[in-house]
C-alpha cells in the first residue's frame, strides 16, 4: 500500500475528538489521597478542627484527607513541610493566628508567610480557658493575681511561641501588672498534665483541650478569655468579668503554598466553606467551644492582614520572643 494521502490525513486529524477522558483524568483535580498538614500536636483545637474538617471533604472531594501533625516552633515546622511538598494543591497546611505573629516572634523566620502561603478559608475561633491545678490555692482571677503579686515569678504554658495560649497568658500578666513566666511545651498533653500536677501554674488552654478535664475535676477553671462565657461551663466567668480588661480567642484556618493553580485553590475554598456551613461540622465544632468562620480567600487574606498589624503591637508592647 502507497503512502496515505495528504487530504485522508487531514480529515482523520480533523475526526479525532479535541476531548480526551484520558487526558482529563490527568487533570482533575484531587486525583489522590491529600495531605492535611496540621501545625501542632494531636489533642489540641487544631488536631480536632482539623479532623473534624477532614473529614469532611474526604466526602465532599471523593478523596481520603489525611491528617498529619508537624508539631514545633510555633507551628512553623508544619508550614516548612507543606512549602518543600510539590504545589499541585493535594497538600494543605492548617495554622493558627501564629501564622500572623511569627513574623515578630522569630529573628530569622525561614519563610515569608504573605508571599509563601495563599490563604484557602478560615475555619473557626475559639477562646481559652484560664485554667490551674486542683491543688493551687485559688479559686478565681483575683485570688490567682494576688497570688503571683506575692510570688512574682509564676509560670504559664503553652504549645509553643506564638500560639494562643502563648499571646493570652503575656497578654493577662501585662494586664494584671504580674511578672509571669512562659514555659513552651510541643504538644497539649504535656503541658495539660504538668499544670494538673502544679509543675506550671496555670495554661490558657484551648476550650477543647480543657473542658473535660475541668468537667472530671482534673483542673480549675478561673475564666474564659473571650467575650462572652461558653454555655458549656457558663459558671466560669470571662476576664472582663473577673476583673481583667482583656478579650482574646484563638483562630485556625487552612492554607497551600504559593504556585497552586488558581482553580484549585478555589476549588479547596469552596468544599472548605460548604464543609464549615454543613450543620453537623458546626454543631461540632461549637460543641468544642468554637465559633465556625467559614471565609473565602479574599476576605481571609484581610482578616490576616489585620491580625499581623495587630500582633506587631502586642509583641511589641509585651517583649515576646520565640528565639
Amino acid at each position: 500500500m502507497g503512502p496515505t494521502p495528504r487530504r485522508a490525513l487531514i480529515a482523520a486529524s480533523l475526526s479525532t475528538p479535541l476531548f480526551s477522558p484520558a487526558l482529563h483524568a490527568q487533570d482533575a483535580f484531587p486525583s489522590r489521597p491529600l495531605r492535611l498538614v496540621v501545625a501542632f500536636g494531636p489533642g489540641g483545637a487544631a488536631d480536632l478542627l482539623g479532623r473534624i474538617v477532614a473529614e469532611r471533604l474526604s466526602i465532599t472531594l471523593g478523596q481520603p484527607v489525611l491528617v498529619e501533625n508537624r508539631a514545633g516552633a510555633g507551628g512553623n515546622i508544619g508550614a516548612q513541610a507543606v512549602l518543600q511538598a510539590d504545589k499541585d494543591g493535594h497538600t494543605i497546611l492548617l495554622h493558627a493566628q501564629g501564622l500572623a505573629a511569627n513574623r515578630f516572634l522569630f529573628t530569622n523566620l525561614p519563610y515569608d508567610p504573605d508571599r509563601d502561603l495563599v490563604p484557602v478559608s478560615l475555619i473557626a475561633e475559639m477562646p481559652n480557658l484560664m485554667v490551674v491545678s486542683p491543688g493551687l490555692a485559688a479559686n478565681s482571677v483575683a485570688e490567682f493575681i494576688a497570688m503571683a503579686r506575692a510570688r512574682p515569678g509564676m509560670t504559664y504554658g503553652s504549645i509553643g511561641n506564638g500560639t494562643s495560649m502563648h499571646i493570652a497568658g503575656a497578654l493577662f500578666a501585662k494586664a494584671a501588672g504580674l511578672d509571669m513566666q512562659h514555659v513552651p511545651y510541643r504538644d497539649t498533653s504535656a503541658v495539660n498534665t504538668d499544670v494538673m500536677t502544679g509543675r506550671v501554674d496555670t495554661v490558657f488552654q484551648t476550650f477543647s483541650a480543657a473542658s473535660s478535664l475541668v468537667q472530671g475535676g482534673r483542673m480549675k477553671a478561673l475564666a474564659v478569655t473571650g467575650d462572652a462565657r461558653v454555655s458549656a461551663i457558663d459558671s466560669v466567668p470571662t476576664l472582663r468579668e473577673a476583673g481583667v480588661d482583656l478579650s482574646t480567642s484563638g483562630w485556625w484556618g487552612l492554607f497551600v503554598a504559593n504556585g497552586v493553580a488558581p482553580d484549585r485553590v478555589k476549588k479547596l475554598q469552596d468544599e472548605t466553606m460548604a464543609a464549615v456551613r454543613e450543620p453537623g461540622v458546626a454543631q461540632r465544632i461549637a460543641a468544642a467551644g468554637g465559633i465556625p468562620r467559614p471565609m473565602d480567600s479574599a476576605t481571609f487574606k484581610a482578616f490576616i492582614a489585620s491580625e499581623t498589624a495587630r500582633f506587631r503591637d502586642v509583641v511589641g508592647g509585651t517583649g515576646m520572643r520565640a528565639d
